[in-house]
């Protein structure tokens, strides 16, 4: 398929990437103790999202027929919207981190895994919605769909990075249930 899509698609990774690394030295009880109960919650999302991004580098080669190409990436893509919703979720009921700004950081966290969500779910209608007999037509609009992954991915990243600064940052990075295998 198209190379632009795949580097696009591959960006679901980078977020992977940030997660699985290492933590630090341990935090506060309680800025520990908020980020286990984030972290638990986030453990089997993270790991369908790294499934869904390589489901989709797989079928993303030229040798992939465009209608398997579009059953994948529609799969992916509701996986994906379906699971940073599940981590909006988690952060909510997890309330405000105990650190300074701790509540902006929470509603900003919320939001913008609703906005990676939401835009997950948008590229799978877009996806659903193209047709995998007119090759060409296909390979144009996945290509015209690469900047809006691109966008759910820079989304999830940022949402994420709202959690995870200073302390918390050590904190979530320690926790085995925010490292991806």
């Amino acid at each position: 398929m198209n190379k632009k899509f795949a580097s696009a698609v591959s960006g679901g990774a980078v977020l992977m990437l940030v997660l699985s690394g290492c933590g630090g030295d341990d935090g506060g009880e309680k800025v520990n103790a908020w980020a286990k109960k984030v972290c638990d919650k986030w453990a089997p999302e993270l790991q369908k999202v790294a499934v869904a991004s390589a489901d989709m580098k797989r079928v993303s080669g030229t040798t992939s027929k465009p209608d398997e190409v579009q059953k994948t990436d529609s799969a992916a893509f509701q996986v994906q919207s379906d699971a940073y919703k599940a981590m909006s979720a988690a952060v909510s009921s997890a309330g405000a981190p105990p650190t300074e700004d701790g509540q902006a950081a929470q509603t900003a966290a919320v939001q913008g895994f609703e906005a990676a969500s939401k835009a997950y779910a948008d590229l799978k209608t877009k996806i659903d919605a193209l047709d995998p007999k007119d090759q060409t037509k296909f390979a144009d609009g996945l290509s015209q769909m690469s900047g809006a992954i691109a966008e759910a991915n820079k989304g999830s990243k940022e949402a994420y990075a709202k959690v995870t600064v200073g302390d918390l940052k050590k904190a979530v990075e320690s926790q085995k249930g925010c490292k991806v295998s």
